[in-house]
Formats: C-alpha cells, structure tokens, sequence
C-alpha cells in the first residue's frame, strides 16, 4: 500500500495541495482527471519519489514497488541493443543468478566444515528459491511477448536501442515497467505514443495486470477500459469517484449540482449576515448580536466552486464549395532505402467525407498524408485535386515553422484578417492558451504549445479539405469535445490519422487501413471498422476450421461410386499433402518438444532425487556439479516447455480452436 497523509504545496497565493490525504492499495485502478495546471504530474513524481515532499507525507509499504512512466522521455540509452535494454528489468534477477554462479564457483575452493561453507550453502538455497519463482527461464518469451505487443518486430531486437525515436524509446520504457512487474503503475499519458493496435494491446494487458495503477489520459475510451476509480484534483483538493471516467463524467454532474446549491445557500447566508451588520453595526442595542453574526463568519468554513474549464464552443469557417469529387489517389507507390511502404494505393473520397487513417506504426500513414498534401514526393502514381479544393495541412513540422519572435495571439490574428479578437481569443483558449498565455511569445512555448498553436492556426484559415496527423495528442479531454463538435459540424473534407477512438467516432465516416503496403476502404466509424475486423478474424478462424473438418471427412469418407479407385488415391494423396503441408512443421515440433520435455523432466526428477541424498553433500566436487546440472537442466526444460506451449498454440490456431 501507498499512502499520501497531508500533502501541502503552495506556489505564491495558489494551494496547488491543500492538505491532500489518500491511499493507494493493491489492484487499485485509478483515472486521474484534472484541468491543466491542477497538478497532476505533479502528484505523481510525488508518488514515485521523483520529486521530493516533507518527511512522512508519503509512506510505503516494505514490499510495496512503484514505477513511473513521465509523459516525454528525458533517458540517456547505452549503447546496448533493444532486447538487452529491456532486460534491465530483470536486473535484480539477473544480479543474483551471477551472485549464486559466484557462490558455486567459490564453494570449490571452500572447507565443506568451515562456517563460511555452511553460509553459502544456505545464501545459495535462499536464491535459488527465489530465482525458480521468478520466472526468469522464461524471461525471453515474457520480454519478445511485450516488446512484439507494443509495436516492435522480431528484427528490431538486435538493433541498438539508440536509433529508435522518441516514440519509440517511451514504448520502450514502458515496457520495461511492465516487465518489472510493480506493484503500482504511474502512467503519465501512457497513449500519446501507441498505435491504434498496441493501443488495444495495451489495454487488455493492462485489464489483466495484477497490480494498482494510477493514470492520467485524455483518452476516454482508454480509460473507460482499463481504470475502476477516477480521483479528480481541483482547488488543492482530490475528489474520489468510484467508478471509471464515463461514471465520473456523469456523478460529476450531480455533484456540481448540490455543491452550486450549497455554495449559494452560504452566499445567501453570508450576504444576509453582512447586511445585518452593516445595518445595526451602530446601534448598542444590536451590539451583542451584530458581534454573534462576526463570529460566525469567522468561523464559517467557506466553500468553494470547483475548477471547471470555461464552456467555450468553436466552429470552422464556412468550408469554400468545391467539386463531388474532392481527392482522387490512383496507384500511388512510395518507399525508403529500397523497401516499399505501399504500392498500388487507390483511393477516391467526395466532398463532405470525414476519414480516418489506421494501421500500426511504421504502416505509412504519416508519408500517404504527406504526399497527399505535397510534403514529400511519390515514387510514382498521381494525387488530384477536385474543382476548387483548397488544402490546409497539419503535420509535426508545422510547430517548427511558426514565427518565434510572435506572440501566440499575433499569431493567430495575422493569419485569419477576417476573424475578430474574440474569436481568436475564443480558439485560443480551446487549445488551452487563456488569459495572459495568449501574450506568450512563441519562442517560450514548449512543444506541445507550439503544436497545439500550430494545429489553431491551421484550422482557422477557410479550407474545404484539411488533412490532420494527430491533432488531438497535446488536448485535455474537454477541448477534444470542442474540437471533436467542430468537426462534425464542418461540411468540408476530412483526412485524419488519430489512435483516439472516441473523438473519431462521431464525426468519421470511412476507414482506411494502411498495411502491409496497401491501403483498404471501410465504411462506417472507428466503432464499425473495429467490430469488422473482429467478424473478420472470426470468419478466418472458421474457415480454417470448416478447411480441417472437410479434409477429416475426405480422408474417412468411402470413395465415391462415381471415381475410379486410381483418381479416389490421388485425391487422398493430394488431400494429405496439403493437410501435411499445413500442420506439419509445427506437429513435428509438438512432437520434438513433447519428447524433449519428457527426457528433461526425468532428468530432473532424478537430480532432485540425488541432491536429497546427504552424502551427496560429504563429496563437494560431487555436489557442486550435481548442482549446477540440476540448474542447468531446470533451465533448459523451461525452454522447452516454452517451446511446447508455442506450437501447441499453433496447431490450435490452424485448427480454427477457439
């Protein structure tokens, strides 16, 4: 368990924690909501330990391990590989089967009567428990199982952790948390830098860790899935909901209710007070309750609203008329370093269509959008604009080339002449420039400012065809909403790539998946094109299993009267070559494995029966290579079972099991 008692923070006139107090116990998944600046990060390092606070604020139970996942990584990598970096998660593991190779080494050269014989001996069986209940023969498979999971590919292992990008080496650093295995899990907008796919990936491990969480997000659909409790920090304070966002969005609602009824009632009480007072403050004959109404002001502990985003609402300028047909794409191809990222891509999208773009990092989202707005170039293949199209484009490089020397709301005004101040005020503030932030130069802005600057600038310039690469990775949940209204409301064209499931869903109209160098057209939302790919895999599956089962029944069934005998036995031979040709490289590993798993064990059981002889302990060369056969054989049967479980999963899939 973790424990927060009197946490007290102040910065000037602002209580960023007033006295905040709140447990973390095991298993608890929590959402933490906030708007910007109500201190949430903060309340995390809090709890990692990264940012300190004063002695006993926070408490932690002895065996009670916390991890944190900041929201941009700032961790200098060595020069090891992908695989061995995540392998420092096993770190301590590993450490101590170096420490028990050590002790084996050194009891060679020890008196088997000597005291420091005796001591080894039991540091070594005090490891060696610890270590066969750690998991760490299968460590391999528990480190390829997560880093595949998050987007990574087998070839990828070997390649120096260095040369991934900041994305990827915050994918990394998640998975090395979740190979730790802690447990409480801080993640600090854990989605910023997932695929739609590992997205989804993440959330069923996620649903199925067995430790407390702790999560912020803005993504609602994420957190919906994986988080049973949401805390809400506002004014210093940290409001307990219990249940997930969509539970706390509308208990919020009834809260508000009966916390504006009571604020006013104390308005109304202290108003009333205030009034007696000045009315009879003179009189001596009013003196001793004129002093009764002071007092209980004194006393009176005030209330206070929450903090609440202000209700801002947004639309797009008219989109300019254009043709039917807004963008044609015809076999378009395009690759780097001599591999192709997609070939043959044909699209065809009307006025009026909203469109997002899936598909797992890498797939070539990103280069179709950039090609599609004259970015970079195509290999080959053509990209047409219909009649009066006008493009604007959000891209990451759009952050860069905003002028540093301009204040947010000089930017914005000098690019819309047609817009009044208020308006711009007002888009300003729904991608959270308020107050004296508009007045913000551009070269003080952080990068996800600038992006989110970059992103208002574009959208405010008239257009009937905008293309947008991730919009909504810098929003809070509550400007998502206005952006997300704004887009349904738009009557020009969409093209955007976002992982955000529920801002996509009410507004897109079509699908394009981009994989394996090819880019397909579905209709319907996120919702619909998720739910197709399920009925699609189900379908799969089924064929696989309608395949099985006909081959079954061919080789059971009697020849049929109208065959000759001589075309009945090719047909059969044909039949088992392609039902050989299917299952049997993963039977004969079964089969391989079966066996080997087989040996292994008996070969352990009979180590095990050996190391329970005493005598054994009286020959110490015996002992020692007795021992280290029996490590050696434990090690290898995990393997093995590994390996078992692997094509036994095979076999099942290709069976159509369920």
């Amino acid at each position: 368990m973790l424990s927060i008692t009197n946490l007290d923070i102040r910065y000037g006139d602002k209580h960023l924690f007033k006295n905040l107090s709140v447990q973390v116990t095991d298993g608890k998944r929590i959402g933490l909501m906030g708007v910007n600046g109500a201190g949430k990060s903060t309340l995390l390092k809090i709890m990692s330990g990264e940012t300190e606070s004063d002695d006993g604020v926070v408490s932690r139970g002895k065996y009670f391990t916390v991890a944190y996942l900041p929201q941009e990584s700032s961790a200098l990598l060595s020069g090891k590989t992908l695989y061995q970096e995540a392998e420092g998660a096993f770190e301590e593991l590993l450490e101590l089967q170096k420490e028990v190779d050590q002790i084996n080494e050194t009891l060679a050269h020890v008196d088997s009567q000597s005291n420091d014989f005796s001591k080894m001996l039991e540091r070594q069986g005090e490891i060696q428990h610890r270590l066969e209940g750690s998991g760490i023969y299968s460590m391999r498979a528990r480190i390829e199982k997560i880093l595949l999971g998050l987007g990574f590919h087998q070839a990828d292992m070997d390649k120096p952790a260095s040369s991934f990008s900041g994305g990827w080496v915050m994918r990394l650093m998640l998975a090395k948390m979740l190979l730790a295995a802690p447990s409480l899990l801080l993640l600090d907008e854990p989605t910023n830098h997932l695929d739609l796919t590992s997205l989804t990936w993440v959330e069923e491990f996620l649903r199925s860790y067995n430790g407390a969480m702790v999560i912020i997000s803005h993504d609602r659909t994420f957190l919906d899935k994986v988080t049973s409790t949401t805390w809400e920090l506002s004014l210093g304070k940290l409001s307990i909901y219990k249940g997930n966002y969509s539970y706390y969005e509308k208990e919020k609602v009834e809260r508000k209710t009966i916390e504006k009824a009571a604020y006013d009632n104390q308005q109304a009480q202290i108003k009333q007070s205030m009034q007696f007072i000045q009315r009879f403050r003179a009189k001596s004959t009013k003196a001793k309750q004129v002093q009764s109404r002071v007092k209980q002001l004194e006393k009176m502990v005030m209330l206070e609203l929450s903090e609440e985003n202000r209700q801002i609402r947004f639309s797009f300028p008219p989109a300019p008329d254009s043709g039917r047909d807004v963008l044609t794409v015809e076999n378009l191809c395009k690759g780097f370093d001599g591999n192709d990222v997609f070939k043959d891509v044909d699209l065809q999208f009307q006025r009026g269509d909203k469109v997002a773009v899936v598909g797992v990092n890498g797939a070539g989202k990103s280069t179709l959008i950039k090609i599609i707005a004259g970015a970079i170039p195509a290999d080959s293949g053509n990209v047409k604009l219909g009649h009066n199209v006008q493009m604007s484009y959000f891209g990451q490089h759009q952050a860069q080339e905003l002028t540093p020397s301009l204040t947010a709301l000089e930017t914005l005004s000098l690019s819309v002449k047609d817009m009044t101040i208020t308006r711009i005020r007002s888009l300003l503030g729904t991608f959270l420039f308020r107050g004296e932030e508009v007045d913000k130069k551009v070269s003080v802005l952080s990068g996800g400012e600038k992006s989110r600057l970059a992103l208002a600038k574009m959208i405010a310039s008239p257009a009937n065809c905008m293309l947008l690469d991730e919009p909504t990775n810098h929003l809070d949940i509550s400007s998502q909403e206005v952006l997300q209204e704004a887009m349904s409301q738009y009557d020009g064209f969409i093209l955007v790539i976002s992982h955000n499931r529920y801002f996509l869903d009410s507004f897109v109209n079509k699908v394009v998946q981009v994989k394996d160098g090819r880019a397909t057209v579905y209709e319907g939302n996120i919702s619909d094109y998720l739910v197709r790919l399920e009925r699609d895999e189900a379908l799969f599956a089924g064929i696989q299993k309608t395949e099985k089962n006909a081959v079954s029944a061919i080789e059971h069934d009697k020849p049929d009267v109208q065959r000759s005998r001589k075309e009945q036995r090719q047909q059969d031979a044909r039949d088992r070559q392609q039902l050989n040709k299917k299952f049997g490289p993963w039977k004969k590993k079964l089969e391989e494995a079966e066996k080997m798993v087989e040996k292994l064990e008996a070969q352990k059981a009979d180590f095990e029966t050996q190391m329970a002889d005493p005598k054994l302990y009286e020959n110490q060369e015996s002992w020692l290579e007795t021992s280290a056969s029996y490590d050696e054989c434990s090690r290898r049967l995990e393997r093995w079972y590994e390996k078992w479980e692997t094509a036994q999963e095979h076999m099942e899939k290709l069976a159509g099991a369920e």
